[in-house]
């Protein structure tokens, strides 16, 4: 049933609106800010950024003008990224536009479902999918829709570059950056401009993803429309929203930069550019999608929605971690995920099928995963599948969760005392939110064997002063957390 969903033709015109209205605003921040007459003053450049855009993001919008081809055109592969078919750079790459952009003016080269690239791949191509795509997909060659299967964009887009190259894509040889977009984007927009209503269906930040599914799938029959012509409501929704937004821009400017900046540090638009430099920075502003690289304890909660449509809509999600001093001196760690499957079976929604996967330090060892497969089944050390992937140990295991059940995943491992503290007296922790991911909750809950000096962030005051810290957060951003331990 999978491979037939696979092989449908995929919506295209919902993402060329996304991919639209991105440039349009981009094109207006960049033409506001960075006039090409004005582009190569650096004096009227910091003078413009000093008056108009916040002084913590001074730095990121003196991008704009490279991004926007201000110094030369720029070529960008576009991947959209679905985040209700989570897979671990984002979402499923359901579509994908070619897009040339030169003093803040964009050409669309192509755009396009991934489906239509993947079947002119040549026939003597055959790249090896990871083995859960072989093993729950029934796909034996791996293509273009799933190569994003590093949780690292940069590494990812790579990948998709690859991919894109190996099966034929338009100007493969001059694409200067890969650029990954959730739908987020465009209900973020929606959220700023306000709802728009279109042929009688008002679209809202809350609903524009699913009404946009639905309509060019099943609702256009409803309302007499013709197959040809089922995804025409597009065309006026681009129109409206881009009008709206070019209306607003000037007057609502500082909420659009900061809808730009939320999403992108939310990992909701990520960039990996082939330009070193221009890699350098996106990264040092957190744009890059990428893994952190730590001397400390780290975590990151990989999904992969495996024959499960759209269902992760339906999903709520709770990551809680746990460390404890053993007698040995290792420390024993363990990584829960709380899943809530809030859905029934429709049109989009299904049975929740993910392969699961846990990023540690690369000398953790496993002890146990449970709740895995289609029931609490426990997985023993011998029996779970692992593997190091951007310097991290992993460790993945496939879960299958019903509508309206609740399931506790949990992986329990060891640590060595090297792996926990950085410095003797200092526990670093870092733990990254998987891309596309929307505010899941997040819970520490670690017991030093040894009293607590300082805390960054801080717990509340009445659990200070013994060898516990516990906080509840939450997983909007990549979180850092810094302990130091009395001597």
């Amino acid at each position: 049933m999978f491979i037939e969903k696979e092989k449908k033709s995929r919506p295209v015109w919902p993402w060329l609106a996304l991919v639209s209205v991105i440039i349009l605003i981009a094109g207006s921040i960049g033409i506001f800010l960075f006039a090409k007459n004005f582009s190569s003053n650096k004096f009227l450049v910091e003078k413009i950024i000093e008056k108009y855009v916040p002084e913590e993001q001074g730095e990121l919008f003196k991008l704009i003008p490279k991004l926007l081809g201000f110094d030369s055109p720029k070529t960008f592969l576009v991947l959209f990224l679905n985040n209700t078919e989570i897979r671990p750079a984002g979402g499923f790459i359901g579509s994908y536009s070619v897009v040339r952009v030169e003093d803040g003016k964009l050409e669309v080269l192509k755009i396009e479902g991934t489906e239509t690239l993947d079947k002119n791949t040549p026939v003597d191509w055959k790249p090896v999918p990871p083995e859960p795509i072989t093993k729950y997909l029934g796909v034996d060659r791996w293509f273009f829709r799933d190569s994003n299967w590093n949780p690292d964009f940069s590494k990812s887009a790579d990948k998709s570059l690859e991919f894109y190259k190996a099966e034929g894509g338009v100007s493969a040889d001059e694409i200067d950056a890969v650029i990954g977009v959730t739908p987020a984007v465009i209900e973020g927009l929606l959220k700023v401009s306000g709802p728009v209503t279109v042929q009688g269906i008002t679209f809202n930040e809350q609903n524009v993803t699913e009404k946009l599914e639905y309509e060019v799938e099943y609702g256009y029959k409803d309302r007499g429309i013709s197959v040809a012509n089922r995804k025409a409501i597009m065309g006026p929704l681009m129109s409206v929203i881009l009008n709206r937004v070019k209306k607003d821009m000037y007057t609502n400017y500082d909420s659009y930069i900061k809808l730009f900046s939320d999403l992108a540090n939310q990992k909701h638009i990520m960039i990996a550019s082939k330009n070193k430099s221009l890699e350098e920075k996106i990264k040092a502003f957190g744009w890059g999608g990428e893994m952190i690289d730590t001397d400390g304890d780290y975590l990151a909660w990989v999904d992969a929605n495996l024959a499960a449509l759209k269902t992760d809509h339906a999903i709520d999600r709770t990551l809680s971690y746990t460390v404890s001093k053993r007698d040995d001196g290792k420390y024993l760690a363990t990584a829960s995920m709380h899943y809530q499957h809030n859905g029934t079976f429709d049109w989009r929604t299904t049975r929740y099928l993910s392969y699961v996967r846990v990023f540690v330090p690369e000398h953790a060892e496993i002890s146990s995963v449970s709740g895995v497969g289609k029931g609490s089944d426990i997985l023993q050390a011998e029996n779970v599948d692992s593997g190091v992937e951007n310097g991290k140990k992993w460790f993945g295991a496939y879960i299958s969760i019903e509508p309206g059940q609740i399931r506790d995943v949990q992986f329990t491992y060891t640590m060595d005392e090297k792996d926990v503290l950085s410095k003797k007296e200092l526990y670093t922790l870092v733990v990254q939110k998987q891309a596309g991911t929307l505010k899941h909750g997040l819970t520490l809950d670690l017991d030093f064997d040894k009293n607590i000096d300082t805390a960054e962030p801080e717990e509340e005051k009445d659990k200070w002063g013994d060898t516990q810290y516990f906080l509840n957060t939450d997983l909007l951003v990549d979180r850092e957390f810094r302990v130091t331990l009395k001597k």
